[in-house]
């Protein structure tokens, strides 16, 4: 039978939210006889939803659900004229399908969700979806998009499925082999293959394991073995070399650099974000199978592909979708920037943080005052290199503040170099780095360095361009593209564009340093609630990255109100996962069994600064989470600003609070917007009036 019938359309559907939609899809399954239990499948499907909302971006919802109470793989499709709130971010969902399928209908189940989820992504497919007048219409428009596959034995997987996927590392075969190549897919896949893969993403938690997840999954139904390695915001543990060693292929499902790349050399690897791991694992096992069997057929590539893996192109990698809008690219870019210079951050904030602590215990109050004056050129008893003292606490001060300095001097050309490094890969290096230098010795700060970044990457990529002749190509990449891009590149900014934005600087540091009273709480207020609303995603990452800039601007002044900003945001940063851990704590009946496991680890990850350990709540519920983690976040933020905590470090969390200013203030803000936010949120989800339903989730 079809996975789709007329009886499976609803053309005009409504609900009061999304389990009352889902509830009207789901009668239509009843009545073609493919659901024989209503209220079990609900609780499937609910107990799903309550992992992670289903809503995807441009108004679409797609509830699924794996139920002993469904006969065979089924789809359900519903268009809301007024749209149904699905979890989506940026708003409610016009184009609903349900997706059920048998308890022991892995395969199918995960066929449906890539291929739907490629479907959606096409304007013509939405809009037929949305301009159709029948039922039938329907059926015909979905049923040419999403069918299931025959069994992967006999029948391999197009070639184009991932042939233009963005840093792949394979080499499509020629045509000549496409029979041979076939016959030794089908040959591979009748047989258990080891994988191994690693996955990460450089915010959110859930990505990193999802991702895990869906590829374990994945590998698990097409017959497999796979140990995934999570390289995510809270550390990983790397595969053991054995494994590695006995592994058939790789699969990366990254948006941050594999560490230790070199470990996998010399094997079959699929390359793609953390996206498509989320949503494509049966396809990416299947690209990796045939490439197990390209590679059986033809041993040669994989001595290929280790020396390409050993070169000097293995190292540095910026994850910038290819198709992207321009806003988004924009975004990519400079958060590249920005990864790559918080080491810089981290390492000189905390040392510089360190001195003033030891030069306070050395020299008493004006110690902070006094260590500054210390260098590598100072005169007199102030140069380090000639009056260090291995037994003296004020020399040790001042190589810590010395050391702290050095590395905070490379935070704008680092930024403007790898902004670069994201628009024009390596020949954007030198005009970003060379360009952030100068901007920084000019004194346009920070600014000047997203402005270098962004002209050296765009001005390298187009020299990289250029249709020279033969014999110029090769001087292309180390003469030509470094000499004419940094000289376009930094030239321009001298005599053009350093100087308004070096005003512009001035300008925003004296605002900030004249900042007092209502002025500061509102911007804490501000700050704070941009980092509760999306726990890692864009909005937290702008104050986050105005905060990390901030603290190159404030270099080693000890009471810079940049300093104020930046522990105003990682307090803001820590609200919500504490907040929803100790919500879990005191008021377990309102929360599923799931929620209850993520409250116990959220402790951690808020004492740790990763805000994204409140994710998993905010999909299950995302209007009552979001909201309260908004207003506890800029609770703590205005109260932070107000007390004048200050910090260093850009990251931490409560394991740097011996490196905060006013610590014991801090903490009294930190735990202010917790409460706030555990209040509120108890309250919300307590006027629930469906508490047996959460109640009776709870127990599963």
């Amino acid at each position: 039978m079809s996975l789709i019938t007329a009886e499976q359309v609803v053309l005009d559907l409504t609900g009061a939210d999304r389990h009352a939609a889902t509830r009207t899809l789901a009668e239509r399954l009843v009545a073609t006889g493919r659901c024989t239990d209503l209220n079990t499948f609900l609780a499937d499907v609910r107990k799903r939803e309550e992992t992670m909302a289903t809503g995807l971006p441009g108004g679409i919802g797609i509830p699924h659900a794996r139920s002993a109470a469904i006969t065979e793989p089924s789809l359900v499709f519903g268009r809301a004229t007024d749209g149904i709130d699905w979890g989506a971010k940026d708003g409610p969902a016009t184009l609903v399908f349900l997706i059920a399928a048998p308890e022991g209908g892995g395969e199918a189940h995960m066929q449906m969700l890539p291929k739907l989820a490629r479907a959606l992504m096409k304007k013509d497919f939405k809009a037929a979806l949305a301009a159709a007048t029948t039922e039938e219409e329907v059926v015909r428009i979905v049923s040419d998009e999403v069918q299931l596959d025959a069994p992967r034995a006999t029948q391999p997987p197009a070639k184009q499925e991932y042939a233009a996927e963005p840093g792949e590392r394979h080499t499509e075969p020629s045509a000549p082999a496409a029979v041979s190549t076939a016959t030794a897919t089908a040959t591979a896949t009748r047989r258990s293959l080891r994988l191994i893969g690693v996955t990460s993403c450089p915010t959110g938690i859930a990505h990193t394991y999802m991702a895990a997840e869906g590829l374990e999954n994945a590998a698990k139904a097409a017959g497999h073995t796979m140990i995934v390695e999570t390289q995510g915001s809270a550390g990983s543990k790397p595969i053991p070399a054995a494994d590695i060693a006995a592994a058939d292929a790789v699969i990366f499902a990254h948006d941050l650099p594999v560490k230790d790349i070199g470990r996998f050399a010399g094997k079959p690897t699929v390359d793609v974000g953390v996206k498509k791991g989320i949503s494509d694992g049966p396809a990416l096992v299947a690209r990796a199978e045939q490439l197990v069997a390209e590679w059986e057929a033809d041993p040669s590539k994989a001595e290929a592909h280790a020396a390409a893996a050993a070169g000097p192109s293995s190292g540095l990698t910026s994850k910038v979708e290819e198709g992207a809008g321009t806003a988004t690219k924009v975004r990519q870019w400079l958060m590249t920037g920005v990864s790559y210079m918080i080491p810089f951050v981290a390492a000189g904030g905390i040392l510089i943080a360190l001195s003033f602590m030891l030069a306070q215990v050395a020299l008493g109050q004006q110690g902070a005052i006094e260590i500054v004056k210390y260098g590598l050129t100072a005169e007199g008893q102030y140069n380090i290199t000639q009056n260090f003292n291995p037994l003296s606490l004020t020399s040790w001060a001042a190589l810590l503040f010395v050391i702290g300095g050095a590395s905070f001097g490379f935070l704008v050309p680092i930024l403007s170099g790898f902004i670069a490094f994201a628009i024009a890969d390596r020949p954007g290096l030198v005009p970003g780095i060379v360009g952030g230098s100068v901007a920084a010795t000019m004194g346009a700060g920070f600014l000047g360095g997203l402005v270098t970044g962004l002209v050296g990457g765009l001005v390298a990529r187009w020299v990289s361009g250029w249709n020279v002749a033969k014999g110029v190509r090769g001087v292309m990449p180390v003469v030509v593209i470094p000499l004419v891009s940094a000289f376009i590149t930094v030239g321009l900014f001298i005599t053009v564009l350093g100087r308004p934005i070096k005003a512009l600087t001035d300008g925003l540091n004296s605002w900030l340093t004249g900042m007092s009273g209502a002025s500061a709480i509102i911007l804490g207020l501000i700050l704070g609630a941009m980092m509760g609303f999306d726990l890692g995603g864009p909005v937290n990452k702008v104050a986050y990255a105005f905060a990390t800039g901030g603290l190159a601007a404030a270099g080693t002044v000890t009471d810079a109100p940049q300093l104020k900003i930046m522990a105003a945001v990682m307090a803001a940063g820590m609200v919500a996962p504490l907040a929803m851990a100790l919500a879990t704590t005191v008021r377990p009946n309102l929360f599923s069994e799931p929620e209850r496991e993520n409250g116990k680890a959220a402790w951690l990850l808020g004492f740790s600064f990763i805000s994204e350990g409140a994710i998993p709540f905010a999909a299950a519920d995302p209007v009552r989470i979001i909201a309260s983690s908004v207003v506890g976040s800029a609770v703590t933020g205005a109260l932070v600003m107000l007390f004048g905590a200050t910090l260093r470090a850009p990251h931490g969390g409560i394991w740097v609070v011996p490196l905060i200013g006013n610590f014991l203030l801090f903490l009294v803000a930190l735990a202010a917007g917790v409460l706030v936010m555990t209040a509120i949120v108890v309250m919300l989800k307590s006027r629930d009036r469906n508490l047996e339903a959460v109640d009776a989730s709870a127990t599963v």
